[in-house]
């Protein structure tokens, strides 16, 4: 479970409440994880990867309509790492999800959090410091 800390503030209210609500599906996914009552999670992982699917290309869109308002230089690189997240998601083999729900739950989790932490912190703390 990932907690959110001012540390993860960039100053862009509308970004920052959007960074928090992607915490939310990551810690969904970790929810789900430690959740021994279901024994078949097939349904609630897909859930999950939709939620991240949609919420995030909703994101990206209104981080780089920011970007372009502001005239950020940091826009063709985030568009660029944007695009290749969505395209990851987009490509995720959901036939796999059966073989290992855990792992795979797991994997998901690896790789939002690892992201968003990165991507948070390098990439879009920028995006505020660029337009001030």
């Amino acid at each position: 479970m990932l907690k959110w800390k001012n540390d993860f503030e960039i100053g862009v209210d509308l970004i920052d409440s959007q960074h928090k609500h992607l915490f939310e599906i990551g810690n969904n996914a970790y929810e789900l994880l430690k959740n021994d009552l279901y024994l078949d999670k097939y349904n609630k992982i897909i859930l999950i990867i939709d939620d991240l699917r949609q919420y995030t290309k909703y994101h990206f869109k209104c981080e780089e309509d920011y970007m372009l308002k502001t005239n950020s230089p940091e826009y063709i690189i985030q568009k660029k790492e944007h695009d290749g997240f969505i395209k990851k998601i987009d490509n995720l083999n959901l036939d796999k999800i059966d073989e290992d729900q855990q792992k795979y739950i797991e994997d998901i989790l690896s790789f939002i959090f690892s992201w968003i932490l990165d991507h948070i912190i390098q990439k879009d703390k920028l995006i505020k410091k660029q337009s001030i």
